[in-house]
């Protein structure tokens, strides 16, 4: 007897925590947004002004140099006021395609739970299992574009302003810590902190301290002393959290959606955003997530597709089915045909994914014959085109230039890596030594669901998840080809010619020029230089 009233009790706090708390909650948002369903709008109240003034209002950023200043990052530094979509960053950047979809799955439970309940399954979900070493991967090279994108400009404007930032918030610190210190040059951030498995994996657990309430935190930090501004949302904790501090703003929600000076313009981000990882090239909120999902079966058979036509297909057949599969090429300048000399054509083109030679190859209708730095053995087996591998020995691989450029045209891309962003990282200047007739070729793309570049994950499906977008968009602009006088063999030295091309490409593009490498890429994203070492030499 004692099982079945056991079971019988677990049911009934079931119901309760499930069916009860539900029914309130909606009666509750029925009761804010449509009054007239549970009282005569003639007897409600007289609108109540706020507690705290808006964001808005807070002027004279000038002489706050020597205040500090304390806010959240949800409901205060971010527009978004759902915190889902990060957490769907980790889950599938940093776990895998399955612990998303069970996140995703889990929305129905989420919406019933109140602000712990449901922090505490979304970081299960999200956590437990996940190694730490993927964790600091998606911090430092994930989630900083999405926070960027996301930021609310007159929040950070007040925040900059100030000398001394603390952060508190109940998110997990592994998610927001990386990104505030190294964009947002906050001093301290407060957050709930995870139990880990020796060192090596989260359980999904929080730690004994348990989810951190902010203002409790506030006056652990601070004492009896008083931070001088605090920024907050408009719930009743976030009052509470702001009410301990000398002046006190809120961040609306309203004014966040309504008002477009809110948005963060790029060229006002704290610090230029170059490189990012990850596959998911949009926010993932439930709807979108739900949306990826669905697609992806539809994805997967016409990324396949789309692979097929290009490889096995003649170039006009190719373009004409990949145009009608929802492939979109803007192609524009002339074909430049092989140059007096018997040699062939070099073209000089950015780099924005594996596949920029094989578009290039297509809309141009002839075979090219690519050299690259690093290639998966996949991607070389299913080319339509020839590829060569370079060594990064600078007499050998000018040699296999010089050789590949006598039998015909030939693409090379001196930025060594893609970058998805609008800036181009620096010209090896090793093409400029080999050939004269040099055409510029200036190339970018353009995707709404999965990015076709990675340097932390399988290079090899680069082209599939590039493929697999709705509508990939690829741009190929082909330059005049370069003067005789701008060329070393009009006398301009090999850096001259490189800097001088990369210029030219980036105003072709709207682009910014930068100094980085591809060694700096891959220190900044994967912790590596990109360079895979030869096994066989170590024997």
């Amino acid at each position: 007897m004692v099982f079945p009233m056991v079971l019988l009790k677990l049911s009934d706090w079931l119901l309760y925590q499930l069916l009860a708390n539900s029914c309130y909650r909606a009666l509750r948002k029925m009761r804010n947004y449509y009054g007239f369903f549970l009282r005569n709008p003639s007897h409600r109240s007289s609108h109540q002004p706020p507690l705290y003034p808006s964001v808005t209002k807070c002027g004279g950023l000038e002489g706050r140099g020597s205040q500090t200043l304390v806010c959240d990052v949800h409901g205060a530094l971010l527009r978004s006021q759902s915190f889902f979509p990060y957490f769907m960053l980790v889950a599938f950047e940093g776990g895998s395609i399955f612990r998303a979809f069970l996140l995703l799955f889990s929305c129905p439970l989420l919406w019933v739970l109140d602000y712990e309940l449901k922090l505490r399954v979304m970081i299960f979900i999200t956590f437990c299992g996940l190694r730490l070493k993927d964790m600091k991967t998606v911090s430092s090279a994930v989630l900083p574009k999405f926070y960027l994108e996301n930021l609310n400009l007159q929040a950070y404007q007040v925040l900059a302003s100030t000398g001394s930032k603390v952060v508190f918030t109940s998110f997990p610190s592994v998610m927001v810590e990386g990104f505030l210190k190294e964009y947002m040059s906050v001093d301290d951030v407060i957050g709930t902190e995870l139990h880990t498995i020796n060192g090596h994996y989260f359980s999904g657990l929080l730690s004994a301290n348990g989810l951190l309430v902010k203002h409790r935190a506030l006056k652990e930090f601070f004492g009896e002393k008083k931070p001088d501004i605090g920024l907050g949302g408009s719930s009743l904790h976030d009052h509470l959290f702001i009410s301990l501090c000398k002046e006190a703003y809120v961040v609306n929600k309203e004014d966040s959606k309504s008002n477009c000076n809110s948005v963060m313009p790029r060229e006002r981000y704290p610090k230029p955003l170059v490189f990012h990882d990850g596959r998911l090239a949009f926010l993932p909120t439930p709807l979108a997530t739900l949306c990826m999902f669905m697609w992806l079966p539809i994805g997967i058979v016409l990324g396949i597709f789309r692979l097929c036509v290009g490889i096995y297909l003649p170039y006009k057949i190719a373009i004409f089915l990949g145009t009608l599969s929802g492939v979109n090429i803007r192609f524009k300048g002339c074909n430049h045909s092989s140059s007096q000399n018997g040699k062939g054509v070099l073209f000089v083109c950015t780099h924005r994914t594996l596949l920029d030679p094989v578009f290039l190859s297509t809309s141009l209708g002839k075979p090219l014959t690519a050299v690259t730095y690093s290639l998966s053995k996949m991607s070389e087996v299913i080319s339509p085109i020839r590829t060569v591998r370079l060594t990064r020995d600078r007499k050998q691989d000018g040699e296999t230039m010089q050789k590949l450029l006598s039998e015909g045209d030939l693409v090379v891309c001196p930025e060594g890596t893609t970058c998805r962003e609008p800036y181009l990282l620096r010209f090896s200047s090793l093409f400029a030594e080999l050939a004269d007739e040099i055409v510029p070729v200036a190339i970018n793309t353009h995707v709404s669901m999965f990015y076709g570049t990675t340097a932390s994950g399988l290079k090899c499906l680069d082209p599939i998840f590039f493929l697999m977008n709705p509508r990939p968009a690829y741009y190929i602009h082909i330059l005049g080809k370069v003067p005789r006088e701008l060329t070393c063999a009009g006398g301009r030295s090999s850096f001259e010619v490189a800097n001088h091309l990369q210029r030219q490409l980036a105003d072709a593009l709207g682009f910014e020029c930068t100094s980085l490498t591809r060694r700096d890429k891959y220190l900044m994203l994967a912790g590596n230089e990109g360079v895979v070492q030869d096994k066989t030499k170590k024997r």
